[in-house]
């Protein structure tokens, strides 16, 4: 985001407190317009950056068939019909058909899809679409799991209320061997599945 885009949404941050009946010149609010526009920027940084480009060359030939899971990967977003965060955990698993993608870049796959505004269940599904896309695995599965403050703050306003959803591609959705070897995976261990 540019300079020019940053001062506007700086102020309209302004206006944003001005219309709530706060003055933005008092001692704890004069800088909270920059911060707020900063803030934005850095949560709407995937709209910056193509999955594409933060792969690049990295995927790999390999002779591996098996299972290939990355999980607990923590991620952060904005729900785009409140403005409000949702945040959790997301696991990504795949069976390699010839070639693997550099473990690093999944979690930045996250990132990228993360980082606009999202509904977790598109989320998901974006994340398992490209990298069926772009590796071609003989199955991909991505479980999300998210605390929305949409939920906890307003609405409902259930604390402890927590949102998982699932994609799954290929032999994880053929066969149910596989898809349960992945989901029992996912559920041990770690930050989520303790």
């Amino acid at each position: 985001m540019n300079e020019d885009k940053l001062k506007r949404l700086e102020e309209l941050s302004r206006e944003l407190l001005l219309i709530l009946g706060e003055d933005p010149e008092r001692e704890g609010l004069r800088k909270t317009p920059r911060r707020l526009a900063e803030l934005y920027r850095d949560l709407s940084s995937g709209y910056r950056i193509s999955p594409e480009e933060v792969v690049a060359d990295a995927i790999f030939p390999v002779e591996y068939d098996h299972l290939i899971l990355v999980r607990d990967i923590e991620y952060h977003s904005l729900c785009e019909h409140h403005l409000l965060p949702f945040f959790g955990h997301i696991h990504v698993g795949y069976i390699p058909n010839g070639k693997v993608i550099g473990l690093s870049k999944i979690p930045r796959i996250v990132e990228v899809f993360s980082k606009r505004l999202q509904l977790q269940e598109r989320m998901t599904e974006e994340i398992a679409r490209f990298l069926q896309h772009i590796i071609h695995p003989q199955g991909v599965a991505v479980v999300a799991e998210g605390l929305h403050l949409c939920l906890t703050m307003r609405g409902a306003k259930k604390e402890s209320a927590r949102m998982v959803t699932s994609s799954v591609k290929g032999l994880f959705r053929r066969d149910a061997r596989s898809r349960a070897e992945i989901m029992n995976l996912i559920s041990m261990g770690g930050p989520s599945g303790r």
